[in-house]
């Protein structure tokens, strides 16, 4: 075979060589190229699912919660133990384990 017929094959063909070069690099080589941003967006879309369900889970326990103090006996129990709120003539007594203390250094 001449240079000629060679030269006329489709794969030395300048335009193909190019163009194949071009989507390889634009592929794979670039900052912003199609795979690797992908695998970028692919990992943020991950992260802000995961944290749409903490939300999620957190908004239930709120509704939960809302739920147990719209009964006045609901009401009362969360008064007592978060706000150490008593009634009258009563008097309440908060017993402390020693390793439950923080001390002071």
């Amino acid at each position: 075979m001449k240079w000629n017929q060679i030269k006329n094959k489709w794969y030395f063909n300048k335009y193909l060589i190019i163009s194949f070069l071009f989507v390889i690099w634009i592929s794979f080589l670039d900052d912003s190229a199609w795979f690797t941003a992908h695998r970028a967006l692919d990992q943020q879309i991950k992260d802000k699912e995961q944290t749409a369900d903490f939300y999620k889970r957190g908004i239930a326990a709120d509704k939960a919660r809302i739920q147990q103090l719209q009964d006045s006996a609901g009401l009362e129990k969360f008064a007592r133990e978060r706000y150490l709120m008593k009634r009258e003539n009563e008097e309440i007594y908060i017993i402390e384990h020693a390793d439950s203390i923080k001390k002071e250094e």
